[in-house]
Parts: structure tokens; sequence; C-alpha cells
């Protein structure tokens, strides 16, 4: 069973310690990562949108290479599985990732966005972790308290506090829940500063 961590994405910073949490998302997580961002976002990133960054290059004509990117570039995977293209409407739809051939399915949203042709990733799905608090489109303040349950290798799930435009986290922590296919539940308290970015994540 893969190491895992916990995705809460796509929060814009509305006040002084204060965080909007605008889509919630779990996913499996490897380490290394294999691009780098700058380290401060100039133009706010699409109010949805996960991934690209919007003052990134990146751009992607098809909705399984904005997946595949996501899964290296932003989850760190290095050969991942990417599945067919479901469509749910005309522009949107859903990708299913795997680190390898016997890891469990990571189902990635999509979306063209704004009437571009371009696809962002508006977030992603796991089976692995279920997150109690905070909800989406709550609004985060530090500290945040994080509280669900979970099933991961050596029951350890990573948790980070990243800006928007860098991958690089302001704040890293573990939280502990189940193993072995068991689901436990976990909880923490999570203390960040205010970065001057105009959004981020609570990774």
């Amino acid at each position: 069973m893969k190491r895992i961590g916990l995705l809460l994405l796509s929060v814009v910073v509305i006040g002084a310690g204060a965080w909007w949490l605008k889509t919630l998302h779990e996913s499996p997580r490897v380490p290394t990562t294999t691009s780098t961002f700058p380290s401060t976002t100039l133009t706010p990133q699409p109010s949805i949108a996960v991934w690209p960054y919007v003052d990134s290059a990146l751009r992607f004509a098809t909705p399984e290479g904005a997946a595949r990117s996501f899964a290296t570039d932003f989850l760190g995977m290095t050969s991942p599985l990417v599945g067919s293209f479901q469509r749910g409407d005309s522009r949107s739809g859903e990708v299913v990732i795997r680190a390898g051939s016997t890891s469990p399915g990571t189902t990635v949203l999509v979306r063209q966005l704004d009437g571009s042709a371009t696809w962002w990733v508006l977030g992603a799905v796991a089976p692995s972790i279920r997150l109690t608090s905070p909800k989406a489109l709550a609004a985060l303040t530090s500290p945040v308290r994080l509280t669900g349950s979970s099933t991961a290798f050596e029951a350890v799930v990573n948790v980070e506090v990243r800006v928007d435009g860098t991958l690089t986290p302001i704040v890293t922590t573990t939280v502990m829940g189940g193993s072995m296919g068991v689901f436990r539940p976990f909880q923490a308290t999570i203390g960040f500063a205010t970065p001057s970015a105009v959004g981020g994540a609570l990774v």
C-alpha cells in the first residue's frame, strides 16, 4: 500500500490568516516532484482550478494530458498509468490515474474553463481517505482543524500547506490513521502564517 497524502486544493486567502477552501480533493502522493514554478502568483488562479498554475506556461489540449501532468508534476508520481477520458458533459469529465499497475485508481476531475479549448484539473478523489473536516467551501483560518479517517502505508498520511504558483510547501506535517485496508480516524490542528500569494492549498 502506498504512503498517501491529503489534498484540499484551491483555496484563496481572504484576510489575515483566513483561506477560502473551494474544492476538496484526496489523492495518493509520492514525495518526488519534477517541476518548479515561481514562488509568488501574479495573476489569481482560476477560482475552481487546481492545475496548471495560471502563471506557468503549461496548458493542455487533452484531458488525459492534464491528468498526466497533474499526476507527475503536482503529485510527484514517476510513471503514472493514465486511463481514458470519461466525459461528464460537453466540457468536463474524469480521468483515472494509477501510480502503478497494482495501485488503486485516483479519479482526476478535469474541465475546460471560460470558453477555452484547454483543460484544467479541478481536483482528484481516492478511496483511501475520508475527510470529515474542513468541508468544501469552508473558510479556513490558522490553526485549521483536520479530521477524518484513512488507510495508508504504515498508517501515515502526509499533509502540506502550499501557495499558488509553487510546489514547495510552507508547512509539512503528518497525521496517523489506519493501515492494511482498515480505516481509522485521524485528527490534527495545523497552524500556518498567511502568505503573500493570493491563494493556496492545504494538501
